[in-house]
C-alpha cells in the first residue's frame, strides 16, 4: 500500500530530511495525545481499586477485572489492528479507536454496577487497544526508516507519563471530585485528540486489500485473551498449578500454537500477525530483545510503588510523585538514543541502556524498611536513563527494517509481544513478591515491616538478573544504520 497522502488542511510531510520536520512533528502530537489518553487510563484506574470495593461492595479479586477485562479486550483487539489498517485506511481507524475509547469512558462513567463497569471497560480496551500499534504504523510512514530512532522516542513519551501522572491524577480525581471523573477525565482529551487527528493526520488512500482471515482470528485473539487471564490470574491463586490458571492458558497457548502452521501456509489472506516477519533477522533479535525486557521492567516496575505503600506506608498520590525521577531519567536520554539509533543503529546505544538498568535494578536489591530516599530516587533516575536508552531504539531496530504495509503488521507484532510480555512479568513479580511475604515469621509491626523490605529486595534480585539476560539479544543487534530491505524480500517472495 502506497504511504498516506495528505488531505487539502494537512501540512505536508517531508521524510527526506535528517530532522522531524514540522509536518511529521504535528502528526506525533497526535499519536502522543492518543498513547496518553489510553496508557494514562490503565495507571489512573489502578489508584480506584480500592474505592470501586467500597463502591460496589465487592471483593479485591472481582474489581481486579476491571483492569483484566481491559487487558483481555487489548490484547484481543491488536492482532486485527494491521488488517484493518490496510483495509480501511490508518485514518479512519484511528478516529474509530478514539470514538470507541471515549464513549468506553462515559459509559464507565455512568456504570451503576461492578458487572457494568467491567463490560464497558472491554469497550474502552477495544479503542484502547488499536491507539498504540495505529500510532507506530502512521509515524513511521510519516517520518520514513531514516529517522524511526526519533519517531520512537516520540512514542515513548505517554509510556513514561502514563505510569507517573496517572497515579498522581487518579489520587486527585478521586479525592477531590468521586470515582466518576477518573474516566469523564477522557472525554475532553477525546474530544480534543478527535479533531486534532481529524485535521492534521493524512488522508487514507486505500487500495484492496487481502481477504480477511476469520479462522485465524477465531484462533489468534480468543488465544490471547484466554492465555492471558490465565497469567493474570497467577497472583489471586498464588500458583501457576491452579486449575483457574492452567486451564485457560492452556486452552490459549494450544490456539496460539494452532494458529502457527495455519498463518505460515496462507497465501492468498491477510495474515492477522504476519509471523514471516521472523524471517528478518533484525526483528527476530528485536522480538526476543523486547520480550526479556518487558518481563524484566514492567513486572518489577510494578513493584516499586507497592514498596512505597506497603512498606514505607505513602499515599497513592505520594507514591506517584516520588515516582517522577524514573520518567525524568528517561525523557533526558530517550531523545539523544532516538537520534544515535538513528545515526549508528540501534546495538551499541540499547546495549549501553539495559546495562545502566541494570546498574538501577541492582540498586533495588539493598532496599530495606529504612533506605533513604535519596538512595531510591537516585535508582529510579538511573533506571530512567538506562529505559531511555534500551526499549524504544529496540522497538526502532524492528520496524526500521520493514516497509509500506509491513509497518502495520510489524508494529501490530511487537504490539502484541510487549502486552503478552509485561502481562507474564507482572504475573511473575507478584507471585514473587506474595510468597515471599508468606514467608515473614515476625509478629512486631517493626519486624514485619523489616522483613517485607527484604522480601521486595530480594525480588528486585531476580528483576536485575532478568534484566542483564537483555544484554544477550541486545549484543546482536546492528551496530550500523539499518537499513531496509527489498520489500518483496519482506514477503517471503
Amino acid at each position: 500500500m502506497a504511504i498516506s497522502q495528505q488531505g487539502e488542511s494537512s501540512p505536508p510531510l517531508d521524510t527526506s530530511g535528517d530532522r522531524l520536520d514540522r509536518g511529521v512533528l504535528l502528526v506525533a502530537g497526535v499519536i502522543v495525545l492518543g498513547g496518553i489518553m489510553s496508557i494514562l487510563d490503565i495507571t489512573v484506574v489502578s489508584v480506584g481499586l480500592q474505592t470501586f470495593q467500597k463502591e460496589f461492595d465487592a471483593t479485591s479479586a472481582q474489581v481486579a477485572w476491571t483492569m483484566t477485562g481491559y487487558t483481555l479486550a487489548l490484547a484481543s483487539v491488536i492482532p486485527l489492528t494491521g488488517w484493518a489498517a490496510d483495509r480501511f485506511g490508518t485514518k479512519r481507524l484511528y478516529l474509530l479507536a478514539i470514538i470507541l475509547f471515549a464513549a468506553g469512558s462515559a459509559l464507565c462513567a455512568a456504570a451503576t454496577s461492578l458487572e457494568m463497569l467491567v463490560a464497558f471497560r472491554v469497550v474502552q480496551g477495544l479503542g484502547g487497544g488499536m491507539l498504540m500499534p495505529l500510532g507506530m504504523t502512521i509515524l513511521t510512514r510519516a517520518a520514513g526508516p531514516e529517522r524511526i530512532g526519533r519517531v520512537m522516542a516520540v512514542l515513548g513519551i505517554p509510556m513514561l507519563l502514563g505510569p507517573i501522572f496517572g497515579p498522581i491524577l487518579g489520587g486527585w480525581l478521586i479525592d477531590a471530585a468521586s470515582w466518576h471523573w477518573i474516566f469523564l477525565i477522557n472525554l475532553p482529551i477525546g474530544v480534543v485528540a478527535l479533531a486534532y487527528a481529524a485535521k492534521v493526520l493524512p488522508k487514507d488512500q486505500v487500495q484492496p486489500s487481502e481477504s480477511f482471515d476469520w479462522l485465524g482470528m477465531v484462533m489468534l485473539s480468543p488465544g490471547l485473551a484466554t492465555f492471558l487471564y490465565g497469567v493474570s490470574s497467577i497472583p489471586e491463586t498464588g500458583t501457576v498449578w491452579d486449575a483457574k490458571v492452567l486451564v485457560p492458558a492452556a486452552i490459549g497457548l494450544v490456539l496460539i500454537i494452532a494458529f502457527v502452521p495455519w498463518a505460515l501456509n496462507q497465501r492468498n489472506l491477510h495474515p492477522l500477525v504476519d509471523l514471516r516477519l521472523f524471517l528478518n533477522r533484525d526483528m527476530t533479535i528485536a522480538v526476543i530483545a523486547m520480550s526479556l525486557f518487558a518481563i524484566a521492567f514492567f513486572g518489577a516496575s510494578l513493584l516499586i510503588p507497592l514498596y512505597f505503600q506497603q512498606v514505607r506506608g505513602e499515599s497513592a498520590l505520594d507514591s506517584g510523585l516520588l515516582l517522577a525521577p524514573q520518567g525524568i531519567g528517561a525523557m533526558i536520554t530517550m531523545p539523544i538514543a532516538g537520534m544515535l539509533a538513528d545515526k549508528m543503529g540501534p546495538g551499541k546505544i540499547v546495549l549501553t541502556g539495559i546495562a545502566v538498568v541494570t546498574v538501577g535494578m541492582g540498586m533495588f536489591t539493598q532496599l530495606d524498611a529504612g533506605t533513604s530516599y535519596a538512595y531510591i530516587i537516585a535508582a529510579l533516575f538511573v533506571m530512567g536513563l538506562g529505559m531511555g536508552g534500551a526499549m524504544m531504539p529496540i522497538m526502532a531496530s524492528a520496524l526500521a527494517t520493514l516497509r509500506e504495509h509491513t509497518v502495520a503488521r510489524g508494529s501490530t507484532l511487537m504490539n502484541i509481544v510487549q502486552q503478552v510480555a509485561a502481562s507474564i512479568g507482572t504475573a511473575l513479580f507478584s507471585v514473587l513478591l506474595t510468597n515471599g511475604i508468606k514467608d515473614i515469621t515476625a509478629t512486631t509491626p517493626d519486624a514485619i515491616n523489616d522483613q517485607m523490605g527484604d522480601a521486595f529486595a530480594s525480588v528486585f534480585l531476580v528483576a536485575a538478573i532478568l534484566v542483564a539476560t537483555c544484554l544477550i539479544p541486545a549484543a546482536l543487534l546492528p551496530r550500523r544504520k539499518v537499513q531496509a530491505p527489498d520489500p518483496t524480500v519482506m514477503m517471503g517472495h
